[in-house]
């Protein structure tokens, strides 16, 4: 066996629990704003203690903008194709193209039947399957969709909405029929720890690769997905040590058997944080330095050498052009090779909420080098700051085309993000709401979570955090301010002289969000990526 090069995924795999639903939308917002590439989640209708996959899929999808989403996986028996595929194609726009769908053809009968599904044996459970992926696909080519199955038809249909991407159908599959079945239809092959533990996936992936060679494929093109449990601890067995425990095993995964994406089962915020920070950086960092070593053909191993990189420190949400934000401060503290965004004091308000001028600052150590490892928790706030300064840009653009006559409000409405919600068809309103919301959620984020650790972690940064927290409470009463703009623009339809006065408002309004965080965001790093390196998010 052998790794195929696919590009390394993580996600989660937390239970849909009605009674913990707090918990669990906050678990996804931390898997989010930690760099988690994947949220899924298991589908058991019959499940009285479980709330239903689709609805929740479809809030999880609202409340977040980067994340994937899927079901893991959807119970075929008891959601027809055709509505199955509706449903996705609906998230997947609504979303900006983040669905991916696992189908299983079915377990647990006696609820399936209890639940008003049809019960089937294990020959015709894959045949319908089989049909179940053809239909699905044909429903999303859109049009006329005429098919004639033993299990399921479709006798003219009117296919749509067409998805905002091509949804991967990925399969949970062990037995021969399946993995021949998933060999030959599927975008992606999902096992779960517990069914196909790592020492049964060898010889499960060679069997996927002959049957998909069989069908003309290249094995390389069906992702594998590795449903993972575990216990952070000082175990010796499989993901029961530390996390560089952790990441040395799914590492030589991916590297022996192909494995390229790990979804952990877990309610646990702590287990998430340390996954995202701690275990994939490191297993990307392994994995690249092993495909570079094959890649030049050299014997020595990978590993044991201090890597270091810079960050872009692109301004992804800069205001417009001729708008420039350039750092001309000198900064001589130790960097862990990271670099700042930039903020040159530049502004589009003239009254500012804070004066900048008294904000604290924290000397590290010097000289400080760091792994790459650990760079990588610094730099993924710069990636994340990126993130909303691209959405702030494009919440810009939204009004800037209403303004010009380029749009209506009404218009608006089928705006699309080319970031990380394109082809919504939110309204304007609702649009710049929902990033006033991830906004708020990754300043909630910081106080709760990551500013208490470094509080503990290095105690002289204090006056620092209490500044980011002071700032955190302005910036939530600027988005207010924006929010009450947005209301009234919406309700005034952007005409007449209500209108533009409305259009005034929401101007300033955004003018000021991009003031205060841009130079918040900036301040932030400048401080931060530093103790961020040395004692990581928690």
């Amino acid at each position: 066996m052998a790794d195929y090069g696919q590009e390394l995924e993580f996600g989660i795999f937390p239970t849909p629990e009605a009674a913990r639903l707090d918990d669990l939308l906050g678990l996804v917002q931390l898997a989010e704003v930690s760099g988690l590439d994947l949220v899924s989640v298991q589908d058991h209708p019959y499940q009285d203690k479980y709330l239903d996959t689709w609805t929740l899929l479809s809030v999880l999808g609202a409340r977040t903008s980067t994340i994937k989403i899927a079901p893991n996986v959807a119970s075929l028996p008891l959601r027809p194709p055709v509505v199955l595929a509706k449903a996705a194609a609906t998230l997947d726009l609504v979303t900006g193209g983040r669905v991916e769908l696992g189908l299983g053809a079915g377990a647990f009968w006696d609820a399936i039947e209890a639940a008003g599904g049809v019960r089937r044996t294990p020959g015709e459970a894959v045949d319908a399957l089989d049909e179940a992926i053809r239909l699905i696909r044909a429903f999303w080519g859109g049009g006329s969709v005429r098919f004639e199955g033993e299990h399921y038809r479709a006798a003219g249909l009117h296919a749509g909405p067409v998805p905002a991407h091509d949804i991967p159908i990925w399969v949970g599959a062990y037995k021969p029929r399946m993995i021949r079945l998933t060999g030959r239809l599927a975008d992606g092959w999902v096992p779960s720890m517990g069914y196909a533990d790592p020492p049964a996936l060898p010889d499960l992936s060679a069997a996927l690769d002959e049957a998909a060679v069989a069908a003309g494929r290249a094995p390389e093109e069906i992702r594998r997905i590795y449903n993972v449990f575990g216990r952070f601890g000082t175990g010796s067995g499989f993901l029961q040590g530390t996390a560089d425990d952790w990441a040395e095993q799914l590492a030589g995964l991916t590297l022996e058997t192909g494995m390229s994406t790990y979804v952990l089962g877990t309610d646990s915020p702590d287990d998430v944080r340390r996954f995202a920070t701690e275990v994939a950086p490191a297993v990307r960092e392994l994995v690249e330095a092993e495909r570079a070593r094959a890649a030049s053909g050299s014997d020595s191993p990978a590993g044991g050498e201090q890597a270091t990189f810079s960050g872009s420190g692109t301004v992804a949400g800069a205001p417009p052009a001729g708008e420039s934000r350039g750092d001309t401060r000198s900064d001589s503290r130790s960097r862990p090779g990271v670099t700042p965004t930039p903020d040159d004091g530049t502004r589009l308000v003239a009254e500012q909420p804070w004066d900048e001028s008294d904000r604290p600052t924290h000397d590290g150590p010097d000289g400080a080098s760091y792994p790459a490892a650990q760079q990588g928790l610094a730099q993924h706030l710069v990636d994340i700051h990126d993130g909303l300064r691209a959405e702030l840009q494009q919440v810009r653009g939204v009004l800037d085309q209403v303004r010009t006559g380029h749009l209506t409000v009404g218009a608006a409405r089928s705006v699309v993000n080319t970031m990380t919600m394109r082809q919504n068809n939110w309204t304007l309103g609702a649009y710049c709401e929902s990033y006033c919301r991830i906004v708020t959620g990754h300043h909630t984020l910081e106080d709760r979570s990551v500013f208490p650790h470094l509080r503990r972690s290095e105690p002289g940064l204090g006056p620092v955090l209490d500044r980011l927290e002071a700032e955190h409470d302005v910036i939530h009463d600027v988005l207010e301010q924006f929010d009450r703009a947005l209301v009234q623009l919406v309700a005034s339809d952007g005409t007449g002289t209500s209108g533009e006065r409305a259009l005034d408002d929401v101007q300033h309004a955004i003018d000021l969000l991009t003031d205060t965080l841009l130079s918040h965001l900036a301040y932030e790093e400048r401080e931060l990526i530093g103790p961020l390196a040395r004692h990581g998010f928690n």
